[in-house]
C-alpha cells in the first residue's frame, strides 16, 4: 500500500473507530446544529484549535461533551460539517454541545506536541500539561457557549481515551462525567511494548507520532514508511537486526530515536504513563471505563485506569468490556465478530443505547448524585456464553484461585511436578508467526481470537491442555503465569496463551475464512509476553545464568469466559511471537534496538513441572 493510500486507509479506520459508524442517512448534523470553531488561548499563550456543534434548538440549556484528540477534529471550515458527532447517535440526535479539539502541536493547533506529555502535579506560573490544557479549555467553553449547563463530560477512544483520562487530573469544577475508552496508560505496556517486548508490528504507526509539524496546518505532515512487501513475516525477517529499519526512520521521527535511546522503563517512560498519577489528585468526576475483551492495542489501558481509580478514590467508577476489538463498540455494525468467531448481534448499538447513554445524560442532564443504579460496578460480556453479566466488583469477590500446572505428555496438572521438564529449541531464524494470514496489516487485530492449531503443531511451541470438560468452567479476572524455566542462553523472551478448544462437532460461522473449520477450534482467549530480561524489574533488565532454573512471572489482563461442557482449556508456552513482537537475539545486549546479527543464536529452552498458571475461577 503506497503511503498516500496508507494515510487513507489510516483515517477511514480512525474515524470509524472514534467518531461513529454508519448513521440514520436522513439526520443531517448541518440541520440540527450549528458549528463555531475557535483557537483558545492556554495560560501559556498557546492556541488550541477547537470545533464547536451547538443544537440549534436554542429553548433549553446543553451540557457539553468533549473529545481532545491528536487525530484531527476534521473537516476545517465553519461550513463543512461531520456526519455525525458525539459518543454515539443517541447522544446526537438528543442534543448535546459537542466539543472536539486538536491537541498541543497536532494539527490546526500551536505549540509542541509530546507524546504522552508528563502530568505536572503541582504546576507553578505558565507550567502546562494535558491538564492545565483541559481546564483552560473547560474554563472558556462554560464562559463563552451559549445554552451551556455548565456541566461538562469527556470521551475518547484509544490515544482520545488518554486525553480523556488525563481530563481527570484537571480538577475543573464543572467536569462532571469521564469515559476512557481503549484508552493509553502506559506506552511500556500498550501499544508499542508489552512489558517491555517492542511490539513490531506497530512499527508502521510510529510516523503518525514521531514527526513534529512546522505550524498549524490541515494537511498530513507526516509520510508512512513505503514498503513493497505484502509480507509481513518475511520483510520483517529480512530486515533483522531491528537496527535496520533506520533506513526508513532517520533522526527527524522522534518517537523512533526514543524508543532506540530507552529501551529500558527508565524515568523517560515513567513519567509519561497516566496510571500512576491517578493517585495524585482527588477525582471526583464520575467515570466509566470502557475496553474490548480482545483488543489487540490497549487492553492493560482500560483495565489498569478502572483498577486504580478505584483503588484511590471514593468517585462513581464503573467498567465495561464486550466482545469487541478495538473501538468496535462506537460502530453500529449488525453481527459482532472477531476475526473467525462470531459473538452476537447489536451488541455495540445495545451498549450506546443502554449503557453509555444513560451514562452520560445521568450525570449531565440528570441529577448526577451518588450510584443510584444507573450502571452495574461492572458490565462484562461473557466470551464464551455469549452474554451480558453485572457484577459488584471487578474482579468478582466470590472468585477462587483455581491452579493448573504445566506438566509431561502436554497435561495440566493440579499438583506440581517440578523433577518434570520439557525442552524446545528456539530458532531466531525460524520465529513462531503469530498469525497464519499472509499479508501486510497497519496494526494486527484478527489475531486476539485466531486459531492457534498452526503453532499448536509446532515443536517449538509446548502444549498443555485439560481433558475435555465435564461442565462449564467460567474464570474472570486477570490471569498469572508463573513459569520455572531454564535456558541455554543469556537471554529469551516467554510467550503464553490460554486458549478454548472447541468441540470436533462445533459448527462453522458466516465469519470462518474458507480453508478453516471451527470443528477443534483453537480460539485464543489471551496472551501475553515478557520480556525475560525484565522478570525482576523492568527498570533494570539481567541476563538469564545459562542452564539455571529461573522463575519468570507474567500476567495476562483480564478475562471473562465460560470455557463450555464440551470444550478443552489449553495453555501454549513460546519463545518467539513474529513479527508481533521483535526478535530477542537469546544472547544478552544491553539495548536490542542496537544488536547485531551475531548476537542471534539458536538456544534451548526448558519449562519445569512446577511452572502455573492461575486463574480466577467463579463456581457456579
Amino acid at each position: 500500500m503506497k503511503t498516500k493510500s496508507l494515510y487513507y486507509f489510516f483515517l477511514i479506520v480512525f474515524f470509524s473507530v472514534c467518531n461513529l459508524s454508519a448513521q440514520d442517512e436522513d439526520y443531517q448534523i448541518k440541520e440540527h446544529y450549528d458549528k463555531q470553531e475557535v483557537d483558545i488561548e492556554m495560560r501559556d499563550g498557546i492556541k488550541l484549535h477547537t470545533t464547536i456543534y451547538s443544537p440549534k434548538d436554542k429553548s433549553q440549556k446543553y451540557p457539553i461533551i468533549m473529545q481532545r484528540t491528536p487525530y484531527s477534529s476534521r473537516p476545517y471550515g465553519e461550513d463543512q460539517f461531520r456526519s455525525k458527532v458525539g459518543p454515539n447517535e443517541f447522544l446526537m440526535k438528543e442534543g448535546n454541545i459537542i466539543v472536539y479539539q486538536d491537541v498541543r502541536g497536532r494539527w490546526m493547533s500551536e505549540g509542541i506536541y509530546d507524546n504522552m506529555r508528563a502530568f505536572i502535579p503541582n504546576k507553578k506560573g505558565k507550567e502546562i500539561d494535558e491538564a492545565s490544557d483541559t481546564y483552560d479549555t473547560i474554563e472558556w467553553l462554560v464562559n463563552n457557549v451559549d445554552n451551556n449547563n455548565a456541566r461538562v463530560g469527556t470521551w475518547g477512544i484509544s490515544y482520545p481515551g488518554f486525553y480523556a483520562t488525563y481530563s481527570l487530573l484537571s480538577e475543573h469544577p464543572a467536569l462532571k462525567a469521564a469515559s476512557p475508552q481503549a484508552s493509553i496508560a502506559d506506552f511500556f505496556f500498550d501499544d508499542f511494548h508489552h512489558n517491555g517486548a517492542y511490539m513490531l508490528s506497530y512499527w508502521r504507526a510510529m510516523a503518525l507520532f514521531g514527526y513534529q509539524q512546522d505550524g498549524p496546518t490541515y494537511k498530513a505532515w507526516f509520510k508512512f514508511p513505503d514498503l513493497e512487501s505484502k509480507d509481513q513475516y518475511q520483510f520483517f525477517l529480512d530486515h533483522t537486526p531491528i537496527s535496520q529499519l533506520d533506513e526508513y526512520y532517520k533522526e527527524d521521527n522522534i518517537f523512533w530515536e526514543q524508543f532506540k535511546a530507552h529501551p529500558n522503563y527508565d524515568e523517560f517512560w515513567q513519567k509519561r504513563g497516566i496510571i500512576q498519577h491517578l493517585s495524585k489528585v482527588k477525582i471526583k468526576p464520575a467515570v466509566m471505563v470502557v475496553g474490548g475483551l480482545f483488543d489487540a492495542e490497549d487492553l492493560y489501558g482500560p483495565l489498569e485506569t478502572y483498577k486504580n481509580i478505584e483503588a484511590n478514590n471514593k468517585n462513581y467508577n464503573t467498567l465495561v468490556f464486550g466482545p469487541w476489538s478495538h473501538g468496535d463498540w462506537a460502530g453500529t455494525k449488525k453481527r459482532q465478530a472477531i476475526g473467525n468467531v462470531y459473538f452476537g448481534d447489536d451488541i455495540s448499538l445495545n451498549y450506546q443505547k443502554n449503557i453509555e447513554t444513560p451514562f452520560f445524560n445521568h450525570f449531565l442532564k440528570g441529577n448526577g448524585k451518588g450510584k443510584e443504579a444507573v450502571l452495574a460496578e461492572a458490565t462484562m460480556y461473557d466470551t464464551g456464553l455469549r452474554a451480558w453479566k453485572t457484577y459488584e466488583h471487578w474482579p468478582p469477590k466470590k472468585a477462587v484461585t483455581k491452579k493448573y500446572y504445566l506438566g509431561e505428555n502436554e497435561s495440566l496438572h493440579t499438583l506440581p511436578k517440578p523433577n518434570e521438564k520439557v525442552e524446545f529449541v528456539s530458532d531466531p531464524k525460524k520465529p513462531v508467526p503469530y498469525s497464519e494470514d499472509i499479508k501486510m496489516v497497519f496494526t494486527p487485530r484478527k489475531y486476539m481470537t485466531d486459531d492457534q492449531r498452526f503453532s499448536a503443531r509446532r515443536p517449538d511451541v509446548l502444549v498443555f491442555e485439560t481433558e475435555i470438560l465435564e461442565e462449564d468452567m467460567t474464570l474472570a479476572g486477570e490471569i498469572m503465569a508463573k513459569l520455572k524455566v531454564a535456558t541455554t542462553g543469556t537471554a529469551a523472551d516467554w510467550i503464553v496463551k490460554v486458549i478454548d478448544v472447541y468441540p470436533d462437532d462445533a459448527e462453522d460461522y458466516e465469519e470462518t475464512q474458507d480453508y478453516l473449520k471451527m470443528s477443534n477450534y483453537h480460539m485464543m482467549v489471551r496472551s501475553e509476553v515478557l520480556r525475560g530480561r525484565f522478570r525482576d524489574s523492568f527498570e533494570n533488565p539481567k541476563a538469564f545464568t545459562p542452564n539455571k532454573k529461573t522463575t519468570v512471572n507474567i500476567k495476562l489482563q483480564d478475562i471473562h469466559h465460560t470455557f463450555k461442557k464440551g470444550h478443552k482449556l489449553q495453555i501454549q508456552v513460546q519463545s518467539t511471537w513474529f513479527p508481533l513482537i521483535d526478535l530477542n537475539p537469546q544472547t544478552y545486549v544491553p539495548n536490542i534496538f542496537k544488536a547485531k546479527k551475531g548476537d542471534f543464536k539458536k538456544q534451548t529452552h526448558t519449562v519445569f513441572g512446577d511452572s502455573s498458571v492461575e486463574f480466577q475461577w467463579l463456581k457456579n
